[in-house]
């Protein structure tokens, strides 16, 4: 504990995802610096004992380790590289642990210029949307060097049950991109079913219960049918954000050669739920894709 005291963290990005994060890491005993465009999300983290900061590079100056967790890439390399961003206020030493999804190119690209300056960063995406945000149960997937994770293996840890190494720089977003195929793959077979079970009169309710303790049971299914069934679309991730990273598979598919024709086919299929309005809502609204092809709704 003396040690989390005297180790101060700047967490960067306090959206869905990033606010209990963050908290976790106060109630842990770690010092905190926070920074984020919405004041009402700083004010919360500051009643709780964090500092703030004016800017990514004031913060990075009075931080040993830097968290972000923002939207994109571009979000990413703005806060870090450019101008009042980390990097103008990090010291050689600084460890960057970027815990956004973004592409592998981009965290490498990242990687290369922080290098630079003596500043190490570790690409570690997570993934198990808000619920597992706030109960501190994220699984995450790190790229960077060993050395590095290993020494701040116990920061995120704090924030999640399971913290794996996968590589050199780019690897976690690689992992969380191969993840966000399964996810996306995995909503759309449980809305086929649940659509099967309801059109074919049988109540999908019954068939959820008797399926999900045999092979087709997953955490997936586990999340996201009742989420269908109850008609509760309120955001643990949302459509817009399942776009994006989709968008990154198929942009790094198709630059090392690999066809992934499902994660096509379910890219339009999120794409044609947007345009009907359910960006905002969480993927678990695929289901509304199928319904409008099937003319019913999948309730209880």
């Amino acid at each position: 504990m003396k040690e989390r005291i005297r180790m101060k963290i700047g967490f960067i990005g306090l959206g869905i995802m990033g606010k209990p994060m963050a908290k976790n890491l106060v109630k842990a005993g770690y010092q905190l610096a926070v920074l984020d465009l919405n004041k009402a999300s700083v004010e919360e983290l500051k009643a709780m004992g964090a500092e703030t900061a004016s800017s990514s590079s004031e913060l990075a100056s009075r931080c040993e380790v830097i968290i972000t967790m923002l939207p994109n890439s571009p979000q990413v390399k703005e806060v870090v590289l450019g101008e009042n961003g980390v990097i103008e206020g990090a010291k050689p030493g600084t460890v960057v642990i970027d815990m956004s999804s973004i592409a592998p190119l981009a965290s490498r690209e990242i990687y290369a210029a922080l290098a630079e300056k003596g500043v190490d960063l570790l690409d570690a995406p997570v993934s198990g949307g808000e619920p597992k945000a706030i109960d501190g149960t994220l699984a995450v997937m790190v790229g960077g060097k060993k050395e590095v994770f290993d020494k701040y293996y116990d920061i995120m840890k704090t924030m999640a049950a399971s913290v794996v190494y996968v590589g050199e720089s780019g690897a976690g977003n690689v992992a969380k991109l191969c993840n966000q195929v399964v996810v996306a793959l995995n909503i759309s077979a449980v809305s086929e079913a649940l659509i099967l079970a309801k059109k074919a009169g049988v109540d999908p309710d019954l068939v959820y219960q008797a399926i999900r303790g045999g092979l087709a049971g997953s955490t997936v299914m586990d999340a996201k049918a009742p989420m269908m069934m109850d008609r509760n679309f309120n955001p643990g991730f949302r459509i817009d954000l399942h776009i994006k990273d989709l968008n990154n598979v198929l942009e790094t598919s198709h630059g090392v050669g690999v066809p992934l024709p499902l994660t096509a086919q379910v890219m339009e299929m999120m794409q044609a739920i947007k345009l009907d309005g359910c960006g905002v809502e969480d993927h678990s609204s695929l289901v509304k894709y199928y319904e409008k092809l099937a003319n019913i709704e999948v309730t209880r």
